[in-house]
This record gives structure tokens, sequence and C-alpha cells, in this order.
């Protein structure tokens, strides 16, 4: 039925990796605003890319980099370069067990970060309460955090920063 409908009204199809979340549109515009996207292990993925879609759909552009966690501290730091050489205007840290990658990236840079707690984990950690509890927690600066697995309301708030952000640079 859903595909049916998107071709019946000329709809494109979008679709994550390893989310069950579609975005259907006749054009993405692009506003001019930068975005990035890092996770901390390759479950959280599923909630990054909603995330994505989500900032894609708001005219977004992003950078993603996935699978980057503080278990290997030193693959953090050519990404986070990377995202600051880009210009991000917000990054996206999506992290679940301990949660530490938010702290850790939000330490780094003078961007926007938002947190996501993500529900995986086991033990004390197990559905996300440990990463919801360590990011809000958090005493770093300019660290923002979002509900459990909300890879959507993430991408809204991460997209309406980054094009305020572009709509002030084109007024200036």
């Amino acid at each position: 039925k859903i595909i049916s409908f998107s071709r019946g009204n000329r709809l494109k199809i979008k679709v994550g990796r390893n989310t069950t979340s579609i975005l259907f549109y006749k054009k993405l515009g692009l506003s001019g605003g930068k975005v990035g996207i890092l996770t901390a292990g390759t479950s959280d993925i599923g909630v990054a890319e909603e995330a994505r879609l989500t900032c894609e759909a708001m005219g977004c552009e992003c950078i993603c980099s996935y699978d980057v966690g503080i278990a290997g501290l030193h693959r953090v730091f050519p990404i986070i370069k990377k995202m600051i050489h880009e210009e991000v205007d917000a990054i996206i840290v999506v992290a679940g067990m301990e949660g530490a990658l938010a702290s850790i990236v939000s330490s780094l840079v003078d961007t926007p970060v938002i947190g996501v707690p993500s529900s995986v984990g086991y033990g004390y950690g197990e559905k996300g309460i440990a990463a919801l509890a360590s990011m809000l927690q958090s005493c770093t600066l300019g660290l923002a955090v979002v509900n459990i697995d909300n890879g959507i309301g993430a991408g809204a708030f991460a997209a309406n920063v980054a094009n305020r952000i572009v709509r002030k640079k084109i007024r200036l």
C-alpha cells in the first residue's frame, strides 16, 4: 500500500539503514545547514539514521560517522576534526551503554551537541537508562539531551539549529 501510494503521488522514498523509518518526498531542497551525526557503536545506527532522514527532510546536509565509541578514543579525534573543518552547525551523538561519547564530543567542540541515549545495554544500562542518566548529568557545556531512542527529535532539533544559523549568515 505504501509503495503504491508513493507511486500514485509521484513521491520518492528514502529508507535509512537499520531503521524502520521511511521518508517520502517530492524534492528535497538544501537549506545550507550542516549536521554531523556520530554513533558510539553499530547498534546505535538505526537511531542515527532516523536523525539523518529527519535532518535531510528539513534541508540539511549530514556528515555521518558510525561506530566511533570511546573504547577506541583515538577514532573520535579525526572525525571531530573533519566536522569542524566542514563547519557543521550541530552534532548529534547517539550512544548506548554508559553514553559517554556525547560528553566527550561536547567537551571538544564549540558547536551545539545533541545527545541521544540509545536503548542498547545490559544490566543497569538496559533500555538506555544509564546512558540517559549519564548524558543528563554531564557537566560539559553545549550538550542538550533528548529522550531514549529519539532520533527524530534529535534530527529536528539539530536541523532547526542549523537552519537558523544559515538564515543568520545570509542576513549578514
